[in-house]
C-alpha cells in the first residue's frame, strides 16, 4: 500500500485542501477527534494511505499546509477539520504576496522553503520509522 503526503500551498489550494480532507475523513470514517469510528476492517487497513497512526489510536493526516499569510491557516484551523492536522505542519509567513507572483516566488515564498523542506522531510522520516 502506498502512502500519500498531501502538500497544499496558497489560499486556493488550502481552501480546496480543507474540503478534500473533509471528504477523506468521511470516506475513511475518521472523526474530528482523529479517531476511527467505522466498523470496516478494510477501511481501517487502508487508512494509512492518507493518515499516520499516532498514540491513543488517533489518525493524523499526512499533510503539509503552507501560505504566505496566516489568515488562510486560521480559517482552516477554525474549520470542521482544522484540529486533525499536526500544528507543526502549518507553515505560513506574515505579509502575503498580495497577488504579486514575483514577491511570492522570490522573496517571502523563498524564505519559507527551508521550513517547508524540513516539515516534508520530517513527515517522510516519520513514515519510514513506522514501517
Amino acid at each position: 500500500m502506498h502512502e500519500i503526503l498531501h502538500i497544499q500551498g496558497g489560499e486556493c489550494d488550502n481552501q480546496i485542501g480543507a474540503k478534500f480532507w473533509e471528504v477523506v475523513c468521511v470516506e475513511h470514517d475518521i472523526d474530528s477527534t482523529e479517531q476511527y469510528i467505522g466498523d470496516s476492517d478494510l477501511r481501517l487497513e487502508r487508512v494509512n494511505v492518507y493518515y499516520n497512526e499516532a498514540s491513543c489510536s488517533r489518525f493524523v493526516p499526512q499533510a503539509v499546509l503552507m501560505n504566505l499569510e496566516p489568515g488562510t491557516m486560521d480559517s482552516i484551523r477554525s474549520g470542521s477539520v482544522g484540529q486533525i492536522f499536526r500544528q507543526d505542519n502549518f507553515i505560513f509567513g506574515q505579509s502575503g504576496a498580495r497577488k504579486n507572483w514575483a514577491k511570492g516566488h522570490y522573496t517571502e515564498g523563498a524564505e519559507l522553503m527551508e521550513s517547508v523542506h524540513d516539515v516534508v522531510v520530517g513527515e517522510r522520516e516519520g513514515e519510514e520509522d513506522e514501517q
